[in-house]
């Protein structure tokens, strides 16, 4: 685990299994590049369309997702809050998302068994953001566009550039939980 006293681990996106299989459990770590945020119906969108074509569409392959839904522009910025969702309301697609290829999730609070399981199967990750900081979270957000589902207003597929986005290893590959760390 990261030491407090020590600054975070600063991580590339998207992440190399290699940089992955480092973390641990409690790390504290910045996110720097480009992940993609989806809520609940995107999820569902986005498993029709990984059924129909048998792999992950837009690039998504070794991606990060963020459970968030942006908020419209304000003070200069892309948007004027972005902060992580619950979750465990990803639960029912984070394994077979993890096992087409995505890396990596931001969200928070706790996952269910079947997601642990996934990260330590696929040598994926599960990163936890500070919730009620959306302002403060939106201010390291560089840039943003719609990649697919336009029609799901914050719940679309969007494409954002991030930096030094901070969160914490919540579900490290080996199914560390940072919620059970003493």
């Amino acid at each position: 685990m990261a030491d407090s006293m020590n600054s975070p681990l600063a991580l590339e996106l998207p992440l190399s299994r290699e940089a992955l299989a480092s973390l641990r459990a409690g790390d504290a770590c910045t996110l720097s590049g480009a992940m993609y945020t989806l809520r609940d119906a995107g999820h569902m969108r986005l498993l029709d369309e990984l059924h129909e074509r048998g792999c992950l569409p837009y690039d998504l392959e070794g991606a990060t997702i963020f459970y968030a839904g942006p908020t419209p522009p304000a003070a200069g910025r892309p948007f004027g809050a972005v902060g992580p969702t619950t979750a465990s309301r990803m639960d029912f697609a984070a394994p077979e998302l993890h096992r087409a290829g995505i890396a990596a999730t931001v969200g928070k609070g706790v996952r269910n068994q079947a997601v642990i399981d996934a990260c330590v199967e696929t040598s994926s990750v599960y990163f936890v953001a500070t919730g009620g900081a959306a302002a403060l979270l939106a201010q390291r957000v560089e840039s943003g566009e719609v990649v697919a589902y336009d029609d799901l207003g914050t719940e679309a597929l969007r494409r954002i550039v991030v930096r030094d986005f901070p969160v914490f290893v919540g579900v490290d590959v080996k199914g560390s939980c940072i919620y059970d760390l003493e």
